[in-house]
C-alpha cells in the first residue's frame, strides 16, 4: 500500500515494509518510519505491505481495512492510527476499525462493506505471497535495495542500516 505523493519527475528509493496493524512491534516501527519520511521526503517512497499473522485474530481485517482507506485517499494515516491503539483492536476488533475509520472522516459503511464482500483480499494475499516467498517471518520486516531487514527481531539500529542502503541507493 503506498499513498505517497512522491514527485514524478523523482524516482524515489522504495522502502517495502510487511507489518501487521495488530502487532506492537509494528507499533513500535512508526517512530522510525517517521523520522525517515521526515529525512528524504519524496525521495524515499514507504509502502506498507500487509503480513497478517494468524496469531492475531484480527489482523487479516485489518488490513482489508487498511486497503480501504487507501482506497478513500487516508492509507498511511489510518494504518498509523490503528497501531497506535494496537490494544483496543485485539480488544474491539473490527467495531475499532470502524470507529477509526469514522474518526478520520472516512466513510465507516464502506468500510464496512468491504470487510463483508472482501474486495481487498487479494491485495493482503498478494503482499503475504510475496512477502513469503521474499523470506519474511514476522513483523515488521524491511526490503530496501534489495536488502530484507528483520524488525521483528530488533528494532536497534535499523533506521541508521535503512538510511545507510537508502543514502547508497541515492547517491548511485
Amino acid at each position: 500500500m503506498s499513498d505517497s505523493t512522491t514527485d514524478p519527475t523523482v524516482r524515489p528509493v522504495v522502502l517495502d515494509v510487511w507489518c501487521e496493524l495488530q502487532c506492537a512491534d509494528c507499533r513500535t516501527a512508526l517512530d522510525d518510519l517517521r523520522a525517515l519520511r521526515a529525512r528524504y521526503g519524496d525521495r524515499l517512497e514507504v509502502r506498507l505491505r500487509h503480513f497478517p499473522l494468524e496469531k492475531h485474530r484480527h489482523a487479516y481485517a485489518a488490513a482489508q481495512a487498511a486497503e480501504e482507506a487507501l482506497t478513500q485517499g487516508r492509507g498511511w494515516p489510518y494504518a498509523e492510527a490503528v497501531l497506535a491503539r494496537v490494544e483496543r483492536l485485539d480488544t474491539e476488533g473490527e467495531a475499532f476499525l470502524l470507529e477509526v475509520a469514522r474518526e478520520l472522516g472516512l466513510d465507516a459503511e464502506e468500510f464496512d462493506t468491504a470487510l463483508i464482500d472482501g474486495r481487498h483480499l487479494l491485495a493482503v494475499d498478494a503482499d503475504q505471497a510475496e512477502g513469503k516467498a521474499l523470506g519474511v517471518t514476522g513483523t515488521p520486516t524491511y526490503l530496501i535495495g534489495g536488502e530484507r531487514l528483520d524488525g521483528g527481531k530488533s528494532q536497534e539500529g535499523l533506521r541508521a542500516r535503512v538510511e545507510e542502503i537508502a543514502d547508497r541507493l541515492l547517491a548511485g
